[in-house]
């Protein structure tokens, strides 16, 4: 069996969490998924799914051969592209759709690269925390910072998200520093939910803990908790790269640093991959590249 399609068939059963999804995205029988996965898992020597009736997870060999198949994926794809993009200058509008922090922190100065590399191309930039139907609003690609994928896009790993959860050193003076995840329940833990309770998800040395948190002041933009947080309201779950430069400079403090906020997959998604655009699988390589 061709191994390209088998690697591609393998990334797409681990990012749509079952072999019937990744069948129906790749537009395949259910069957023909299966042995693809069969075949990959005799070329590895191991097994590298655990199945159950509600959900797979990777084996340790699982994870390993999930790199394999996303870097042979990204050459193959490199090697398909390379030639076609130097044969003609790239020319068109790329609609882009992503969180604002992201934009201002990270994929500015992308953009400026890319820009400068393909002058032929515009990019019209949606700035929003909320998600958008990439058909209804003509979206080329949704860029978000996320760990739950919808089944209908296809989507490709640009890199991760780690988080610190952190406040400014005047609200710790008035209320104490935590030093259990339980501490949590008892502070003003700013969320980004409408509601009032949310789940912080750690990983630490005994495995995966969901702390329930609450607080007075809830928003649907990170960067207006991240002022709150500032300016010693409460504490606030952040983007490692929208809070790092506050940390060093002392007007936030990390805490908790034994429990380490579950990291997040930043993916560009996209609609198909038939019929996509030279100027967005250069975009797309050259966000693999600079987010990796």
């Amino acid at each position: 069996m061709d191994r390209i399609t088998a690697a591609n068939v393998y990334v797409a059963i681990v990012e749509r969490g079952s072999l019937t999804a990744a069948a129906e995205s790749l537009d395949m029988s259910r069957s023909m998924v299966t042995r693809y996965l069969a075949e990959i898992e005799d070329w590895a020597g191991a097994r590298l799914l655990h199945r159950s009736t509600r959900r797979l997870s990777l084996t340790p060999a699982g994870e390993q051969v999930q790199k394999y198949c996303r870097q042979l994926l990204s050459i193959a794809e490199q090697l398909s592209n390379s030639f076609d993009i130097e044969e003609a200058p790239l020319q068109g509008r790329l609609r882009i759709s992503c969180p604002p922090s992201l934009g201002q922190d990270i994929l500015i100065p992308v953009f400026k690269t890319y820009l400068e590399r393909y002058p032929g191309v515009d990019i019209d930039l949606h700035v929003s925390n909320q998600a958008v139907n990439l058909i209804e609003e003509r979206i080329d690609l949704a860029i978000r910072i996320t760990n739950e994928l919808d089944p209908n896009l296809i989507a490709r790993k640009l890199g991760e998200c780690a988080s610190v959860v952190c406040t400014a050193p005047d609200y710790l003076d008035r209320v104490g520093t935590p030093s259990q995840l339980e501490d949590l329940t008892e502070l003003n833990c700013m969320t980004y939910s409408r509601f009032g309770k949310s789940l912080w998800l750690f990983d630490h040395q005994e495995g995966v803990s969901s702390i329930p948190v609450s607080g007075n002041l809830t928003a649907n933009d990170p960067s207006a908790l991240l002022q709150a947080a500032l300016d010693g309201i409460g504490i606030s779950m952040q983007p490692e790269y929208s809070v790092l430069a506050h940390i060093e400079a002392g007007r936030l403090v990390r805490l908790l640093p034994d429990y380490q906020p579950q990291v997040l997959g930043i993916y560009g998604l996209y609609s198909s991959r038939q019929h996509m655009s030279k100027a967005l699988r250069a975009m797309i390589d050259m966000l693999v590249e600079s987010l990796a």
